[in-house]
């Protein structure tokens, strides 16, 4: 057992002599103290664990002693024990009454009385570590964040944590002993006495209990603020106790507020994109499907890898019936790319109306280019044209991938090679590079296409290539070619998006 500090009063010397000998046997430490009034003196500035209390003194008695003793000992336990030669009922009942935890008479049995200190240092033990506990679980909550409110049946606050006077502004002696409704807005203060009264007779609190919930609470100062509460009951001494956890939620609704407004401008930006996005796709898509694509003997697929496609394709006929084809493919993909090459179609059709040559178009499109496009943009061009009467033809390829002429079974039988620089990066002074002349026999067809084709990979990372497309044209006839192609390409990418823009065109030249 762990030592005490014992308080030993006495008038009588001798009588303290021998309680000192004997505690200071025991282990304990002693104080002594030769009346009433010098034992109050001593009590208050040496806080002992236990008082030996005599009541016969001069100055003031034991029991006056003892009351005021007991009055100082609010908040923690000090057992008293009169020693007194007074053994009538009356004396220990008054001596129990003035507050004393035990009573033994004079002669002292020092049997008994080792018994009985023995009995108080169990006490005070059990004492000293419930305030331990007190004290952890009171530190615990003072740490936590949120605010910790006690109150009893009546609502009234029982106790607080330390957090609840910086959430809620009021000081802990301010809010113990008051209704919790101080603590609400007006409007849900009124009745909440009888709310919580009810949900107590009615053994309704299981209701709430356990359950966060959203509520307005009221500061110091006037102003109410969003917080969740979460509550739980216990019940003490056959009384119930409801404790309510309070977390400020002010930031986070603020949050959600700026969340929700970043929404609404994102989505009504979305919108609007999305309207213009529309109204240019209309736009590109009446610019892009002219009547000269509808040509019997053209077929052809742009495939975008987003909603615009910087590939485009393009047929005329001249006047004189010479019959025109382009496929463009501008740097990048998107609206940026399809932007750039809406210049080119233009000038394809204007200057195809008037049958000019294609050494003429090619010069006319890269000046276009090269004086409107920004440092680093470029039109990667294959400009054809044909002669049915006459059966020959001109072709300039200039950084999109080689054309190719097949015959009747699907074969290449010429390769129209890449030789020439991307429109829009020399001037047409520089350009070089004359168009290539051909001719062709019977079901004789032109392939033109853009890189998004021949660089199209599989799951496997491996590209549809020349390969890919010579492989699927072969012994094939005429008229089922092109679906052979892209059949071919979806077989290839099995699902794997599109990386670029990807474009075809298939030319009957009979």
């Amino acid at each position: 057992m762990t030592k005490m500090k014992v308080l030993a009063v006495d008038d009588n010397r001798t009588n303290l002599h021998i309680l000192q000998i004997f505690l200071k046997k025991l282990g304990h430490d002693v104080i002594l103290a030769e009346n009433g009034e010098e034992a109050v003196r001593k009590f208050e500035t040496e806080l002992p664990d236990l008082v030996l209390l005599d009541i016969m003194m001069p100055v003031m008695d034991g029991f006056e002693a003892a009351r005021r003793i007991k009055a100082m000992t609010r908040d923690r336990w000090t057992p008293v024990i009169f020693l007194s030669a007074l053994n009538r009922d009356e004396n220990l009942v008054e001596g129990l009454d003035a507050g004393a935890d035990d009573y033994l008479t004079k002669p002292i049995n020092f049997v008994v009385l080792e018994a009985k200190l023995r009995s108080m240092q169990r006490s005070l033990a059990m004492q000293q570590a419930a305030i331990d506990s007190l004290r952890r679980v009171q530190a615990i909550s003072d740490n936590v964040l949120d605010a910790i409110v006690t109150t009893d049946e009546q609502g009234i606050i029982v106790s607080v944590n330390d957090s609840t006077e910086r959430i809620f502004g009021w000081s802990s002696s301010e809010l113990i002993g008051q209704s919790i409704g101080m603590l609400m807005p007006p409007d849900t203060r009124e009745g909440h006495a009888e709310r919580v009264a009810a949900y107590c007779r009615e053994d309704r609190a299981s209701r709430v209990v356990g359950q966060e919930r959203e509520v307005v609470a009221a500061h110091k100062d006037g102003h109410y603020f969003p917080a969740t509460i979460a509550i739980s009951q216990v019940v003490l001494d056959s009384q119930r106790m409801l404790i309510g956890v309070v977390r400020d939620i002010t930031e986070r609704k603020q949050t959600e507020r700026q969340l929700r407004d970043n929404a609404r401008q994102l989505q009504n930006y979305y919108d609007q994109t999305q309207t213009e996005q529309q109204l240019a796709l209309r736009l590109m898509e009446k610019q892009l499907h002219r009547v000269g694509l509808q040509d019997p003997r053209l077929r052809y697929r742009v495939i975008p890898a987003e909603h615009f496609s910087g590939d485009i394709v393009a047929a005329a006929r001249s006047t004189d019936g010479r019959f025109y084809v382009l496929l463009a493919d501008a740097t990048g993909h998107g609206l940026a790319a399809a932007i750039s090459v809406l210049p080119v179609l233009a000038l394809f059709y204007r200057m195809t109306k008037r049958n000019r040559s294609v050494q003429e178009i090619v010069s006319e499109l890269n000046q276009q280019l090269k004086e409107s496009m920004p440092v680093g943009r470029f039109v990667a061009v294959t400009l054809a044209s044909l002669d049915e009467a006459s059966r020959r033809g001109e072709i300039w390829v200039g950084g999109t991938p080689e054309a190719f002429l097949l015959d009747a079974r699907g074969r290449v039988t010429t390769t129209f090679p890449s030789t020439n620089l991307p429109l829009g990066i020399v001037s047409s002074t520089e350009l070089g590079g004359a168009p290539q002349a051909f001719t062709w026999d019977a079901e004789s067809q032109l392939v033109l296409c853009s890189d998004g084709l021949l660089e199209a990979t599989n799951p496997g990372a491996e590209q549809f290539g020349k390969i890919g497309l010579i492989a699927a044209v072969a012994d094939t006839s005429p008229r089922e070619r092109f679906e052979r192609i892209l059949t071919a390409l979806e077989t290839h990418q099995k699902n794997c998006p599109a990386s670029d823009d990807v474009s075809l065109m298939l030319i009957d030249c009979a």
